[in-house]
């Protein structure tokens, strides 16, 4: 595969990207035109290759996915770089860290409650994010602790956030905060759309002693030979009139 012709000045700004991971992505496909997921892996002990990936757009370089061929013979992920002319050097400059004091400010009003889940989690499970993501609207050092911009997320909620995020149309290409701000990711409690989709939700977990009742309603809706999404509507549809 021949090696994209880029301009001077973006190459220019990828060199100056310090983080150890990002900047290894960023030389890898400066010599050789892309990168796999095996390289990522086998080569650079990357284990999560879209998170090597996205590391690299955190820092507002616009990347593509494809598919090539692995050296076993099969079809497996590889990443170049997108349109130099969507690179977002000035805003997307690497994301800041967040301070000790915004955490506590956010246990404060949040408690230690998912924003997602609505369930607690040991304070250290709970994670900084942003309501916006950052690949949208970046990070603002002069305004970093905005506690309206944040929330406490679990790990798991965070993964599936960022599942969601990265596969809509705004994260990808429309890049508008406006959309952001409306979504059932950024604003839970009062949104109007998910990821662009006309859709609602409602995130439930059992933990301690809900399992028990878990486990019972699989028993059931095996016996009914329901799903359990479908069986909690029907309950629900029942409370309701």
């Amino acid at each position: 595969m021949e090696k994209q012709d880029l301009p001077d000045d973006f190459i220019k700004k990828c060199k100056k990207v310090k983080a150890k991971r990002p900047r290894t992505v960023i030389e890898h496909i400066l010599k050789h035109g892309y990168i796999t997921t095996e390289e990522l892996k086998n080569k650079y002990r990357y284990n999560h290759p879209p998170r090597a990936a996205r590391d690299v757009r955190e820092q507002g370089i616009p990347l593509e996915t494809f598919r090539v061929t692995g050296s076993d013979g099969r079809k497996i992920g590889a990443y170049r770089f997108g349109d130099p002319k969507k690179a977002r050097f000035s805003k997307l400059h690497g994301r800041t860290a967040f301070s000790k004091k915004l955490k506590k400010e956010l246990l404060k009003r949040q408690g230690n409650k998912c924003a997602i889940y609505l369930e607690e989690f040991d304070e250290m499970e709970l994670q900084i994010d942003h309501r916006v993501p950052f690949e949208v609207a970046g990070d603002d050092p002069d305004n970093m602790n905005n506690i309206d911009d944040y929330m406490l997320l679990s790990g798991s909620a965070n993964r599936a956030k960022s599942w969601s995020c990265e596969h809509c149309v705004n994260w990808l290409e429309l890049k508008k905060v406006e959309i952001c701000k409306k979504c059932y990711w950024a604003y839970p409690d009062n949104y109007e759309h998910i990821a662009m989709r006309p859709i609602r939700r409602v995130d439930i977990i059992w933990t301690g002693e809900e399992v028990s009742s878990y486990e019972k309603l699989k028993e059931k809706t095996l016996e009914l030979q329901k799903d359990i999404p479908s069986f909690i509507k029907e309950l629900i549809e029942k409370n309701l009139k």
